[in-house]
């Protein structure tokens, strides 16, 4: 069978495959050959197979790459989303803002 990436986490080694049937099948990295990596919107063949938790997809082969699919259309391809998250910044206060704060306090304190 053949599908697209929907998803896949490089990071946790795993990810879901949108099937040519409409279903989604689970991908584990161990379905993968060795230094393959999948990326959002890759085309694959996999065998389909039922997982502990559902639909999973097997023996995992890259067809074409989606940079290679958006080159052909004329499309620019989309940077998957791990690429692309960013880590939440936490604010950073300065030593006026401390101070400020330090002195409210103190005021509600009085």
């Amino acid at each position: 069978m053949e599908g697209a990436v929907k998803f896949f986490n490089r990071k946790k080694g795993f990810g879901f495959i949108a099937g040519d049937d409409g279903n989604e099948y689970f991908v584990h990295f161990t379905a993968l050959p060795k230094r393959t990596f999948l990326r959002d919107n890759d085309r694959v063949s996999f065998d389909p197979a039922e997982g502990e938790r559902g639909p999973k997809a097997d023996n995992v082969k890259l067809l074409k790459m989606a940079s290679d699919i958006a080159k052909e259309s004329g499309e620019t391809p989309t940077e998957s989303s791990e690429e692309t998250e960013e880590a939440p910044v936490e604010e950073e206060t300065s030593e006026e803002d401390s101070e400020a704060e330090e002195s409210e306090d103190e005021e509600r304190d009085e």
